[in-house]
């Protein structure tokens, strides 16, 4: 890949954030240029922003520690230096649901950690070893959102994206009947001679 998209993380400071920000060090497709948070943590470096709750195994990143933070409810200004931003804010949802709506609105993508937009009916949740599909509703969020480049799509929660993709191959053995709920198919069946009590 040649491009790298320049992207911002909202909640840089929290633990979620953190591990977005280790995530992204040296990454080949994306390339950390905003760090945000609220407004206490506005105006400092990200070392100094963060200070003695950096949480993760391995060290802060040399390459962010000297970043100053960003207020990320100024939207504008955040969404102006990048291509899109992960969104790991710790907030009341209704706030969450607000500020991720302004950073679309803004034209700016919105990569959600959050549950706050799980249950919007045209915010894809995607998984996308198995649900890359889903992001065909995007179009249809734009044109409630009134926006041409931004949307928000969140991912699921992190006990599900760590057991769905190892069940969905599983699925596609089962199929549904209809009255009669899922049943195995032909190559999921144990052979007679296989099974214990033969």
């Amino acid at each position: 890949m040649e491009k790298q998209y320049k992207v911002g993380i909202v909640g840089a400071t929290g633990m979620v954030g953190q591990r977005f920000v280790t995530l992204l060090e040296n990454h080949p497709w994306f390339k950390l240029t905003v760090l945000a948070a609220s407004g206490r943590s506005a105006g400092k470096t990200y070392e100094e922003a963060v200070g003695p709750r950096w949480a993760m195994t391995v060290p802060m990143p040399e390459s962010v520690k000297k970043m100053v933070v960003l207020d990320a409810s100024k939207v504008e200004e955040v969404a102006s230096q990048v291509d899109f931003i992960f969104c790991a804010v710790n907030m009341p949802k209704d706030e969450i649901k607000a500020l991720e709506e302004a950073y679309a609105k803004a034209e700016c993508p919105v990569v959600s950690n959050n549950s706050a937009n799980r249950f919007t009916p045209d915010v894809p949740m995607v998984v996308p070893e198995i649900n890359a599909d889903h992001i065909a509703i995007i179009p249809a969020q734009r044109k409630r959102l009134g926006t041409k480049r931004g949307f928000i799509a969140v991912k699921s929660n992190c006990s599900l994206q760590s057991y769905v993709p190892a069940l969905h191959p599983l699925m596609k053995g089962f199929r549904r009947q209809q009255g009669s709920g899922l049943h195995l198919s032909g190559h999921f069946r144990c052979r007679q001679d296989l099974r214990p009590d033969a």
